[in-house]
């Protein structure tokens, strides 16, 4: 059996960045990641990250408390304002942690990080390295693991958390190489497993972003938090739903629709096309749906006006992927856009140190819910939220395995191991020999165009019930699947089905929580409930997972300094 003193499970910026820290504190760590680490889905973020530096001429008074306020805001006061203030007043400290490892950010003429405008925030505050700032943080991660030692396995993918007695003792997981699986043991797991963006149709998401983290975590029993508030960008690219970064309206990009008007001025009158990412998402929706869309569904994002210097310099990868991927180049033409799925706001239920009900066990990043997010999350707050929570899973778990934690942790590690392993390796056969007549891919696009047309940007009680119903019938077909590769080594078709049951469970708790949720709040958007409800629903929904599928309990929101307000922009 293999061990570690600390396993980190994903290797984008929130694992990393847990493991960096770790080791840091003198513990043995090693990451375990489904894709070579700089493949990670963090390296797709483009726009930007948020911290109060006020290096912008607009933001010369600019302060880490008013960055909470806005993320609170923006939140739509679901956020707790605890772990928002912790968040806000570390992102300074980070960002200048990733200069000095040598993250190439943008720069003013005077050699200050550059700063731009994001959605939601009342000051320019989003630093950036052109339109690729996910790529620069993680190739500079990566290169501090590296620099550091730290032990990573690539393309392993966990398919078991192994909890006995309410504590964690490490995970199974596949060597995809081989298609051999093996009982990793470990003091302290942390998951950076990123989002589940491919539950839904029309995504920004890598292929790999099935939310099986996520669903690991759940079926272990470790609660799920908020996962009924689901983020739609509003500008991904028509057709393929890439996605072109709130940037290029941070520098100045106009959306325009079939009549040529910049409708968000009827939405959002002083933020315009600046305005938070679930009300400028409604808004493009609406222009389609009540006709004022061009045929297929989309409108336009204008850059012409920016000029071509402008563009090449600030937004090169956007125009290389309008021209690649639409013929459309931005310095002369607009480009297609449509709303699409981006990001999970809920997750693994965590504090602010990363730390789940279960002792030993850790999560940061998209696939955790702190929660700092709430119903609505700005813009440049998500890669913000993985280098400082990841950072504080690390520290946590760093001091748990060489404290009195870390030592209970290994009492009963190699029972609880070996029958976690026993149980996995009769789950995993099964799959791989599943012989029924129910083919995965199709539960798959039919549980992604449900929720995409059920759960998706606008909600009412008869389509979430559509939804769940869905769900459900999908959960009693899979045990009918067959698979066609029964290979071991490098077998996706055997390594995606795996995750197929998880998806749908996760979907399961997505669909009730939205269906329990009678008020629109956020990204949340009830037509048969308009308003938001705080009497009844400033509150965070718990799932747990039983055999009937989620048990939903609630939970106060933390509030400090600003009580919930009408949201306007």
């Amino acid at each position: 059996m293999i061990f570690h003193e600390v396993l980190v499970v994903g290797g984008g910026l929130a694992g990393l960045r847990a493991a960096i820290e770790a080791h840091d504190l003198g513990s043995e760590v090693a990451v375990l990641s489904r894709v070579h680490p700089v493949r990670s889905h963090s390296v797709a973020a483009q726009g930007g990250i948020n911290a109060a530096l006020a290096n912008h001429p607009a933001s010369q008074d600019d302060t880490p408390e008013k960055h909470a306020f806005d993320t609170i805001k923006g939140s739509d006061y679901l956020a707790d304002q605890d772990a928002v203030e912790l968040l806000t007043s570390e992102a300074p400290t980070r960002i200048f942690e990733m200069e000095h490892w040598g993250c190439p950010f943008s720069r003013l003429d005077d050699g200050r990080i550059a700063q731009r405008p994001f959605g939601g925030a009342g000051y320019p505050r989003t630093c950036y390295a052109a339109d690729k700032t996910g790529h620069a943080l993680l190739h500079t991660m990566y290169e501090q693991t590296l620099r550091r030692g730290i032990k990573v396995y690539e393309e392993w993918q966990v398919v078991s958390l192994s909890v006995a007695d309410g504590r964690c003792h490490g995970v199974v997981a596949l060597d995809l190489r081989t298609g051999r699986l093996e009982a990793i043991g470990a003091r302290a797991v942390i998951f950076g497993t990123g989002g589940g963006g491919r539950i839904y149709g029309h995504s920004t998401n890598n292929i790999t972003n099935t939310g099986s983290g996520i669903a690991i975590a759940y079926m272990a029993g470790v609660p799920l938090k908020d996962m009924e508030f689901i983020q739609f960008h509003p500008t991904s690219l028509f057709g393929n739903n890439v996605l072109m970064t709130e940037g290029a309206r941070g520098e100045g990009g106009y959306l325009r629709n079939r009549l040529g008007e910049r409708f968000m001025e009827k939405y959002a009158p002083k933020a315009m096309e600046l305005a938070p990412r679930d009300i400028t998402a409604r808004a493009i929706q609406t222009e389609i749906n009540e006709g004022r869309g061009f045929p297929g569904g989309y409108v336009h994002l204008d850059l012409t006006h920016l000029g071509a210097a402008k563009i090449l310099e600030r937004l090169p990868a956007i125009r290389d992927i309008a021209i690649n991927f639409t013929g459309a180049d931005p310095i002369t033409d607009p480009i297609p856009i449509q709303p699409g799925q981006h990001y999970f706001m809920g997750g693994i239920d965590t504090n602010a140190d990363g730390a789940s009900l279960v002792a030993g066990f850790y999560a940061a990043g998209e696939c955790a819910c702190v929660s700092v997010h709430g119903a609505n999350r700005l813009g440049g707050n998500s890669l913000l939220e993985t280098i400082v929570f990841g950072r504080l899973a690390g520290r946590h778990a760093g001091g748990y395995v060489k404290g009195q934690g870390g030592e209970a942790a290994g009492k009963g590690a190699e029972k609880a191991l070996a029958k976690t392993m026993t149980e996995t390796e009769k789950r995993v056969t099964w799959v791989l020999e599943a012989a029924g007549p129910e083919d995965p891919a199709d539960l798959r696009d039919e549980l992604r165009e449900s929720m995409f047309a059920n759960v998706g940007i606008f909600r009412e009680e008869k389509a979430l019930a559509v939804g769940l119903d869905k769900v459900r019938e999908l959960r009693a077909r899979y045990p009918k699947i067959g698979i066609r590769n029964r290979g071991r080594k490098y077998n996706l078709d055997w390594a995606r089905n795996l995750e197929l049951e998880g998806q749908i469970l996760v979907a399961e708790t997505i669909a009730a929580g939205a269906l329990a949720r009678k008020e629109s709040r956020g990204s949340h958007f009830r037509r048969d409930y308009m308003d938001r409800d705080d009497a009844s629903f400033l509150r965070h929904t718990v799932a747990h997972l039983t055999k009937d599928g989620p048990r939903l309990e609630y939970r106060p929101v933390t509030i400090t300094k600003w009580p919930p307000q009408a949201r306007t922009y």
